[in-house]
């Protein structure tokens, strides 16, 4: 069994699994992605991690965000950059903000 935490994030009131990912994927909205950016390390989002996040969106399945060599390809901004945008694990990073599961293959 998983363990969840209910934390306030922006102001919004949510639940979180053990591995910090949003356990319900209704409560995702714009402002709940910066507040998520924010406590990520990230304090600002530019349209180059919007595209990011708006593209994991679109192309989610199950609520499973996409992988990085997915979310790669199907934006066009290499993995280098990626690395800038989301350090230090861009794939996991950018599927909390962006209120998805855990991509496939992560560990």
């Amino acid at each position: 069994m998983q363990t969840l935490t209910k934390n306030t994030i922006g102001g919004k009131e949510i639940m979180l699994n053990g591995e910090g990912f949003l356990v319900h994927a209704e409560d995702w909205d714009k402002q709940l992605a910066i507040g998520i950016a924010v406590a990520e390390g990230i304090a600002d989002l530019t349209d180059d991690h919007w595209k990011v996040i708006n593209f994991c969106r679109q192309t989610a399945q199950n609520s499973k965000s996409p992988t990085l060599r997915q979310i790669t390809t199907g934006t066009g901004i290499s993995t280098k950059t990626m690395f800038a945008l989301f350090p230090k694990g861009p794939a996991k990073k950018v599927a909390r903000i962006a209120g998805l599961g855990k991509p496939e293959g992560c560990v």
